[in-house]
């Protein structure tokens, strides 16, 4: 059951644990042909590539470290928006090599229920932005 009264600050943080320990993280995008997820070295569109992507991701990569150093989140109503600086690092299972980067996100939640029967509300990333710090 979704507790409405997780924030947005919540939902991030639950986005990086699901990444450290490899759970699934298309559900926390917004299942909307507008959604977007710039990754260090992609751009993905739509709900359907970036579910893709990140299925592919999280088979062909393990062992995460995320970690948030100076998360801000801004909640107005059903949006939100946040960054943060971010040191992460994994194993590339298919290149058998370690990575790692600082990094800064940046992105847009937005706060839908979850059924059509008006379920609780929860917050959804409509836009996230990932780079690498520049050495």
């Amino acid at each position: 059951m979704v507790d409405s009264d997780r924030t947005a600050a919540d939902r991030v943080r639950d986005y990086y644990e699901a990444l450290r320990i490899g759970e699934p993280l298309s559900p926390f995008f917004a299942e909307r042909p507008d959604v977007v997820k710039f990754g260090i070295t992609e751009k993905l569109t739509g709900y359907e590539e970036i579910a893709s992507g990140l299925r592919e991701q999280t088979a062909t990569t393990e062992d995460w470290t995320v970690d948030s150093r100076d998360l801000r989140v801004v909640e107005r109503d059903d949006h939100a928006w946040f960054s943060d600086e971010v040191g992460m690092a994994w194993h590339d299972v298919d290149a058998g090599r370690e990575y790692s980067f600082d990094s800064r996100w940046s992105g847009t939640l937005e706060r839908r229920t979850g059924d059509e029967s008006g379920g609780s509300a929860e917050w959804f990333f409509v836009g996230m932005h990932v780079s690498a710090v520049p050495e």
